[in-house]
């Protein structure tokens, strides 16, 4: 099976673009750019923790009632929420409503807290995780790696949940420690020429 599907343009694209018509515009602008911005990490982080079990084009689809719901994911913010604030989400029909899930969020953002007080930032944090070389499967021939494994054991010590391996392996394909686009696929390149570019926290 081919690894690619034409685009709209009529260019390659990886072949989970074909999930739904907006999932051409996240791969082509967001999957894979390197990220160094800590509101986006947390956020990334979250929504893959929330896709656990479901699809991406599920989470795609609400990301903007998630944002609305939890701040922009301001994480400093999300960390005050209390046990009304979960009631509330719970009630919340444009997001998915799992208690676990919304709980984790919260917790996890005080998590940030104490990371951003410790390592200075999210990103000086992740970005340790980035593998030295390029991976040596296919690409989207795994769900998980090392680095994510050591990254998901390393969250779970720090208290971090919803962070099992294939959730940070998704992350880092997201957020740019991978570049894990298909090779035929016509932002290979752009994302690595991105990531040669791009200043490491």
């Amino acid at each position: 099976m081919t690894t690619t599907i034409p685009g709209p343009d009529g260019r390659p694209r990886c072949r989970w673009c074909a999930a739904a018509p907006e999932c051409f515009h996240y791969h082509d602008t967001e999957w894979g750019f390197p990220v160094d911005d800590d509101q986006r990490l947390f956020e990334k982080l979250c929504l893959e923790g929330f896709q656990s079990g479901l699809s991406w084009r599920t989470i795609l689809a609400k990301r903007e009632n998630f944002r609305a719901a939890f701040h922009g994911f301001d994480f400093h913010r999300v960390a005050g929420f209390s046990e009304r604030d979960v009631e509330r989400l719970l009630q919340d029909r444009g997001i998915v409503r799992h208690r676990g899930k919304i709980e984790a969020v919260i917790h996890n953002a005080r998590q940030a807290q104490a990371m951003v007080e410790r390592e200075g930032s999210l990103g000086a944090f992740f970005w340790r995780y980035e593998p030295d070389t390029d991976p040596t499967a296919a690409p989207q021939g795994v769900s998980s790696s090392a680095e994510s494994l050591a990254l998901s054991k390393d969250l779970k010590k720090l208290g971090w949940k919803f962070v099992g391996p294939t959730t940070v392996y998704a992350f880092m394909q997201a957020m740019g420690l991978v570049n894990d686009h298909a090779v035929e696929c016509v932002s290979r390149g752009e994302v690595q020429e991105a990531r040669r570019k791009f200043q490491r926290p």
